[in-house]
């Protein structure tokens, strides 16, 4: 329950945690698989996306092995690489010793991760294969990618926060900050690893420290913007509910499937005129009673999308 808000969201109500009874890996051909995903998507009004960290990787997103020595070199040369300094999620749980080095860090990863990380031509190809259709984005990325590639902001809910806004570590008040030209000052003043401390953000409430607006802890700050994206989220899902709708979920994994998988799951559960396609490289099973509800495709998602608007073009 959200600190600032006493009543049950949707959000809260749209989460699932529980796991299909048996999952199977659809036997069809690859080719067979693709063409019933595509006339289920031409046959929908409407189509829900549920896309996860699957989905930046299959564009393209770098994060660890030389794309992070290349860019973050000079912490692996302060901290050394160990179990931290491999890439840039694992960094950033990193006990850095005090808030100008903590920020001489994130202002980097932040910039890299999202404001700095070009629009990949995989969510433009995915966009405009949906083009016409009623569409939302329920996501737990925080790089903007969707929005870069043309998908308008009302249209997305970003569930896990941003790479470009910041809130209070303590979470003491119910406001995020944009900082992203902040990041650009700390990045261009960072000498070994820190930041000047006359740059170090203060919370404006409390005085404490700031952190990023990531879902991390209990400290995680949904801010009126969150809370304006939950309820267009909330009206889309009861269109959902009631048209010809298609569940189109993108790399999305075990890493936390009670925001969408296993959501997506229950939805087509209880709504016959709700169809189910997961596109994974490797996670792509789905329950067992769906029948041709749900279609997994296992494979390499950059060739099952491009594969997917093909046929829907």
């Amino acid at each position: 329950m959200d600190r600032f808000v006493k009543k049950k969201s949707v959000f809260e109500e749209f989460l699932c945690g529980s796991f299909a009874e048996r999952y199977v890996l659809p036997g069809e051909p690859y080719e067979e698989l693709i063409d019933r995903a595509a006339a289920q998507i031409r046959a929908a009004d409407t189509v829900l996306l549920g896309a996860g960290a699957g989905m930046s990787t299959a564009a393209g997103a770098e994060y660890g092995g030389k794309f992070f020595e290349e860019q973050f070199g000079e912490f692996q040369e302060i901290y050394g690489k160990g179990p931290y300094m491999r890439d840039m999620y694992s960094a950033g749980f990193y006990p850095f010793p005090d808030e100008e080095s903590f920020w001489g860090y994130w202002s980097k990863m932040a910039l890299t991760a999202g404001a700095d990380l070009d629009v990949t031509p995989l969510h433009r190809t995915l966009l405009k294969a949906l083009a016409g259709k009623k569409l939302f984005l329920l996501t737990t990325n925080a790089d903007g990618q969707f929005a870069k590639a043309g998908l308008p902001e009302e249209q997305i809910f970003a569930t896990q926060g941003s790479y470009d806004r910041i809130q209070c570590r303590r979470g003491c008040h119910p406001k995020t900050y944009e900082a992203v030209a902040l990041f650009r000052r700390m990045d261009g003043a960072r000498r070994a690893g820190r930041i000047p401390s006359d740059l170090v953000p203060k919370c404006p409430v409390c005085g404490g420290p700031m952190g990023m607006n990531l879902r991390s802890d209990e400290h995680f700050i949904q801010d009126e913007n969150w809370y304006a994206a939950e309820a267009r989220f909330g009206r889309f899902l009861s269109r959902c509910v009631q048209g010809s709708t298609v569940l189109l979920e993108l790399g999305v994994g075990f890493n936390t499937p009670g925001i969408i998988r296993f959501p997506f799951e229950k939805l087509t559960r209880e709504h016959e005129n709700i169809r189910l396609i997961r596109l994974s490289r490797s996670k792509a099973m789905v329950p067992a009673g769906l029948g041709e509800r749900a279609t997994g495709i296992q494979a390499d998602m950059a060739r099952s999308i491009a594969d997917l608007a093909k046929k829907c073009g």
